[in-house]
Order: structure tokens, then C-alpha cells, then sequence
């Protein structure tokens, strides 16, 4: 199995490396265009701020080549976002693959701590990316910002409100969570995307 990350400006990169490493997968870290268009899988992780990152993906053209992929895409975290339509991070247009805004949480109460940080639950689970066994499992989440609940979203998980979890878009597929940080959860949801047909 032929697997690239994509290598950008931003941090978390190494550790979904790792992820992969542990299943028995040699992923490259890149930023050639040629070698991210011929791998068999791609992964678009990351964490940072959305503005700088999608200036930084324009400037290199990486924003066309992510686009224009045939083969499943996985986007975490800050990657589920810049696929969407626009972040309210930096008042930004983003890539567009998922017909959605991505949202500041605003808390509604002293407890409502932001970011959002922890173990949370998936809820709703519905995709060939994760096992039914799923439903309810805990994941790990570190974010400020949310994509709401659409038509385009696979797992939920609530803080403040419910939010997408994960989202699917014909072969993109993203999630808000860390798999590589989720445990035996997430191996099932990177062992998931590596099995997809």
C-alpha cells in the first residue's frame, strides 16, 4: 500500500506518520505534486491556523493537486476544515470540497472550555470508513473551531452542540478527531481507510 502524507506548514504530521508506522505502513511525507497524484492513499493531517495554511497551499498549488485526487483522501483535523467551504479562522476561503462553513465554538456557559479538548464519543456513525462497532467509541479532540452537522456528515460528536465528527464527499473523507492519537479506535479508523475498495 502506496501512502502519502502530505507535507505542509503545519504541526502534527510526525505523529500521524506513527499512526500508520504501527499498522504496518511505510507512509512518505511529501509535498511533490507527481508522487501525491500516483499514491494509493493520501492523508491531509495537521494542525494550525487556517488562513496561513491555505496561503501556503496556494502559493505551492497543493490546493488544485488536493482537489483534482481520484484516490481516497483522508483530511484530520485542521485538514477536515480547510476541505470545507470557508473557516471563520482568519475570515478565509478554504478548498471547497465539502459544501460547509467551518465555525468558532462560542461558549454558552463558564464550564464550556475552549478549545475543545479530550475524549469525546461518536455518535451517529455511518460510512464504509468506520465499523458500526463504532457508535459511542471515545476519540481524541483538540480544536477551537467546528463544521456543523450536514448532509455531508458521517459521525457527530456534541460539545456545546452537536458538530461533524467525521464527513465523506465521494472519495474525501475527513475527520475532526486524531486518529493517531484515539488508540485502539483509531487504528480501526486508519486500518479502515487503508481497506477501503
Amino acid at each position: 500500500m502506496d501512502v502519502v502524507i502530505i507535507k505542509y506548514n503545519a504541526g502534527n504530521i510526525c505523529s500521524v506518520d506513527y499512526g500508520f508506522r504501527r499498522l504496518g505502513v511505510m507512509p512518505e511525507i511529501t509535498d511533490d505534486p507527481e508522487r501525491i497524484r500516483k499514491a494509493d492513499r493520501v492523508v491531509f493531517p495537521g494542525q494550525g491556523e487556517a488562513s496561513t495554511t491555505v496561503r501556503y497551499l496556494r502559493e505551492r498549488k497543493l490546493d488544485r493537486v488536493i482537489k483534482d485526487l481520484k484516490q481516497p483522501v483522508l483530511g484530520i483535523c485542521i485538514g477536515m476544515q480547510l476541505m470545507c467551504r470557508h473557516s471563520e479562522e482568519g475570515d478565509v476561503d478554504c478548498l471547497g470540497i465539502f459544501d460547509a462553513d467551518v465555525k468558532r465554538f462560542l461558549p454558552r456557559q463558564h464550564a464550556d472550555k475552549i478549545p475543545h479538548m479530550g475524549w469525546n464519543t461518536l455518535n451517529g456513525v455511518r460510512s464504509d470508513l468506520f465499523p458500526a462497532a463504532l457508535n459511542g467509541r471515545f476519540v481524541y479532540f483538540v480544536h477551537s473551531y467546528y463544521v456543523p452537522v450536514t448532509d455531508e456528515t458521517i459521525a457527530e460528536t456534541s460539545y456545546i452542540h452537536p458538530f461533524s465528527a467525521a464527513m465523506r464527499k465521494a472519495n474525501f473523507y475527513a475527520v475532526q478527531f486524531h486518529p493517531e492519537k484515539s488508540g485502539r479506535t483509531g487504528e480501526m479508523i486508519l486500518s479502515g481507510f487503508l481497506n477501503l475498495s
